[in-house]
């Protein structure tokens, strides 16, 4: 069973088309299909967009008893699907299932005029699932006889594919769901962290693909410490749940500052951040003041550098939020940012006289 990649994202949300004029205005997404009752997806409307190699699908339940209605009222908005793509749908289904993963949706088969596609369904973590895809003929149609696609100009490419997906689940299982990736989709872990600042932690395990395309980056609060982010996302997520979606740029200063005068808030920086950051990461092939004007954080590690950048959350509930990224030989996610930023914050606090706390890692990723 080959995994080759993420095939889309589904979110549920509880309006559909409000939160597509938000991706398709503001983060520089293009409605490109649309499917519903009318095209025979029953009690829901559905619609697609994408930017890049990123497919994001918006489902919002017409009935009460709908799974994206119950998947809301529970959650809020957020993602419920994350799509694989596989040579034989049929085939890794069943062979997922034969390694453990809980069968939710058995192979089905959409056939149009030019295409083929095979989907199928196995559990993931909390209320998500994974949606097993695999194609055959026109790379056009998405998914025949159910969303109807929508030519599009090709424009709106600031964002590239899906780099990661991070994670969140509760204390203690951690390990459990490393095992399940490990065990049941052969996935390899290929980073471990535990990550400790102001009083506050949080664990993490890295799991990809064979094939390097889905990395999850697996995240759980360390209880031994006080409450941070990952509490906050728990309690107001209601347990294990995508935390933000981690999409790759080639040039984020030219994508940071495109979303920002589109109306994307993106997370703060202290300004005395920059002050230390080329003695902590080398040369940045970047203009400093640039950087700081658009608040975007730099990293290293063996590998090089990566740039990266938190929008604010996008749910009253603040918890799904976005990152972007860009990797310049850096293969790990930044938490080298988190300790300093927080020092950083504490030498303004001591530039100015005051004992006003400092970022908790909660602030530093919000």
């Amino acid at each position: 069973m080959d995994i080759h990649g993420i095939d889309h994202i589904e979110l549920f949300v509880g309006d559909a088309r409000q939160a597509a004029f938000y991706f398709d205005r503001a983060v520089g997404f293009q409605l490109c299909g649309q499917g519903g009752p009318e095209t025979g997806l029953a009690e829901q409307r559905s619609l697609l967009l994408r930017q890049g190699d990123v497919r994001m699908l918006l489902t919002t339940g017409l009935t009460a008893e709908h799974p994206a209605s119950r998947y809301v009222r529970r959650h809020g908005d957020g993602v419920a699907v994350v799509a694989l793509e596989v040579d034989d749908a049929a085939g890794a289904y069943a062979e997922l299932v034969r390694r453990g993963a809980a069968g939710v949706t058995a192979p089905t088969t959409r056939t149009g005029a030019d295409a083929e596609v095979v989907t199928a369904e196995v559990g993931g973590f909390g209320d998500v699932l994974h949606r097993l895809v695999s194609r055959r003929g026109d790379p056009g149609e998405f998914l025949p006889g159910a969303i109807e696609m929508t030519p599009v100009d090709g424009g709106g490419k600031l964002l590239a594919e899906v780099d990661h997906l991070a994670v969140c689940v509760p204390p203690g299982q951690l390990d459990e769901t490393v095992g399940y990736y490990r065990d049941v989709f052969g996935f390899a872990e290929i980073f471990v962290e535990h990550v400790e600042v102001a009083g506050q932690a949080m664990n993490s395990t890295v799991v990809q693909s064979p094939s390097g395309r889905v990395t999850l980056v697996l995240l759980e609060p360390d209880r031994s410490r006080g409450p941070g982010q990952l509490d906050a996302f728990l309690d107001q997520h209601v347990g294990a749940g995508v935390q933000h979606l981690g999409l790759r740029t080639d040039d984020i200063v030219t994508a940071v500052a495109a979303l920002a005068e589109r109306g994307v808030r993106f997370a703060g920086t202290p300004a005395s951040y920059y002050d230390a950051l080329e003695a902590r990461v080398g040369p940045v092939d970047a203009p400093l003041d640039r950087l700081r004007d658009l608040g975007v954080l730099v990293d290293r590690d063996h590998g090089g550098q990566l740039l990266q950048i938190f929008t604010e959350s996008l749910h009253v509930r603040r918890t799904l939020f976005l990152e972007l990224i860009e990797r310049r030989g850096a293969r790990t996610f930044g938490s080298g940012n988190i300790k300093a930023l927080y020092e950083a914050k504490e030498r303004e606090l001591a530039a100015a006289g005051t004992t006003v706390a400092a970022p908790t890692p909660q602030e530093v990723r919000a």
